[in-house]
């Protein structure tokens, strides 16, 4: 059985912080899906299409990592995969409480599913999609906090 974990998130849009994150799971499981979340509950600034297609021009020089986009349950994404670690990133001390308790939800729904939480490194722990759209409303520069081809959406999508 391959060794799958599943990165779910909004990446909207993907940060450095995801691509260095999805670039150390890459080294450690045989295959790493980047799970879009398409949720109504989020206002996004890019499609889930668009945000899939970002982080593909962003991760494709890698073999073993694919995008898919998922409308529901992470662990109901899971079993359909034949995923058993879902990956979640760490900034701070409110991420982990935020996370702990999805963790324990997924564990009581999926008690097989397994949640690796894993520290952002010190580089790029202040980086936030919020922010970087905050930024990016307001004209301050995106460089090191994005990959170039999400600069030239943003660029694209805010008519800047």
């Amino acid at each position: 059985m391959a060794n799958i974990a599943v990165y779910p998130g909004s990446f909207d849009p993907i940060t450095m912080g995801h691509v260095d994150l999805i670039n150390r799971m890459a080294r450690l499981y045989d295959e790493v899906i980047v799970l879009v979340a398409q949720s109504s509950q989020k206002n996004s600034l890019f499609t889930a299409e668009e945000r899939k297609e970002l982080i593909l021009k962003t991760m494709g020089h890698l073999n073993n990592v694919r995008v898919d986009i998922f409308d529901g349950l992470t662990v109901e994404y899971m079993k359909k995969a034949n995923a058993r670690v879902i990956v979640r990133g760490l900034r701070a001390v409110v991420d982990f409480e935020y996370e702990m308790t999805m963790a324990n939800i997924n564990k009581k729904l999926a008690p097989n599913i397994e949640t690796m939480l894993v520290f952002a490194s010190p580089e790029y722990y202040y980086i936030s999609s919020r922010g970087v759209k905050e930024l990016a409303i307001n004209g301050g520069s995106l460089k090191d906090l994005v990959p170039d081809v999400v600069i030239e959406a943003m660029a694209k999508k805010l008519k800047k």
